[in-house]
Order: C-alpha cells, then structure tokens, then sequence
C-alpha cells in the first residue's frame, strides 16, 4: 500500500496530549495545508486563532469553564474541573470560525469549506507526528463566548478548537467500520 494512503488511514483524534507542540515552521506548513482545502467561490471562510502560551491557554481555560456554568446547561463540577484541567495541560489551541454565508455563496458551503480546511490541518499535523483533537469545548454554543474569541456572531460562526500536542502514548488504536455499511451504488431516480 502507497505509504501517504498508510498514513492517512492510521490517523486518529485523541485528547491525551502534551507537550511540545507544533513549532512556527511545523505551524507554517499546517496553515498551508488548510488553505488548499476546496472553497466554492474562493471565500476563504476559515479564521483561525492561535492560543499557545500557558498564560493565554489558562485564560481561555478559565473562560469557557467559568461561561458554561453560569449557563442554563452547567457540567457536573467533577466534569468542569476535568475539562479545565486537560484544557490548561494542552501546548496549543486553535480556535476555528466560519465567515457566515453570502447571497452568492451559502452558508452551508462555507461551512464545509471551513471543516475541509481543518480536516486538510488536522492530517498535516499527524503527518508531522503530533496529535489533535476538534472539540466543541465547553462554550462553544454560548453567544458570549463567541463574541469574547472575537467571532462577532453577525458576521462568523465559531466552531469550536483543535486541540493539538503530542499523543501521551503514540497514536491511539481505533476500530473503524467497513465503509461498505455506508456507500450504495445509485443506479436510477427513486
């Protein structure tokens, strides 16, 4: 089997990660892969924030925790302090949003576009032998929080984080099912 197509198919999310984490050139060549995701009509919906240092990582920790238990859907505390914890261990953090549709382009397209864009990260970052993980969080479906990450809900969606570091005890076995469950051959209309 071609070794790309190997590689490939042994990538797996896992959430036990840890330092290090991508480094600025390792960082350059992960952008570079979202942007060559497919983009109907070259929008470019994708934005992207980076929180990589303890600091800013322990804030965006505490906000989300902090945002979602004052909500109408607070966590069990024993899940809260386990999410601020794995959160605040984590090297890296990509925050991902989506440009909002156009009269020209849907927001339907600009969605996926986005989800191609970190799908094409999320396979350059096992290529280069760390591990991620796309999380909703904690806050993400909170309009305060969208509004704190600097997502102004009138002109993007947020969607959420990738987590990113090393995988604690390599790359996570996982058993997929057979495609075949899922694909049928179209032959004519219904």
């Amino acid at each position: 089997m071609n070794q790309d197509i190997e590689r490939l198919l042994d990538r797996a999310s896992s959430k036990l990660l840890v330092a290090p984490g991508p480094n600025e050139a390792e960082l350059d060549l992960i952008f570079q892969a979202a942007m060559r995701a497919p983009d109907h009509g070259s929008v470019r919906p994708w934005r992207f924030k980076l929180i990589n240092d303890p600091e800013s990582i322990a804030k965006f920790a505490q906000y989300s925790i902090e945002l979602r238990q004052k909500s109408d859907h607070p966590m069990p505390e024993q899940k809260a302090k386990a999410t601020l914890a794995w959160l605040s261990n984590l090297p890296l953090i990509i925050a991902i949003g989506s440009k909002l549709g156009s009269e020209r382009i849907p927001e339907e397209e600009t969605i996926l576009a986005t989800g191609c864009a970190v799908m094409n990260m999320l396979n350059a970052i096992h290529m280069l032998g760390y591990g991620a993980f796309w999380s909703t969080g904690a806050a993400t479906y909170i309009d305060e929080f969208q509004q704190g990450m600097g997502f102004d809900a009138l002109e993007y969606r947020y969607l959420g984080i990738l987590a990113v570091g090393t995988h604690m005890s390599g790359v996570p076995e996982k058993e997929r099912p057979d495609w075949r469950q899922f694909v049928e051959t179209w032959t004519q209309p219904l």
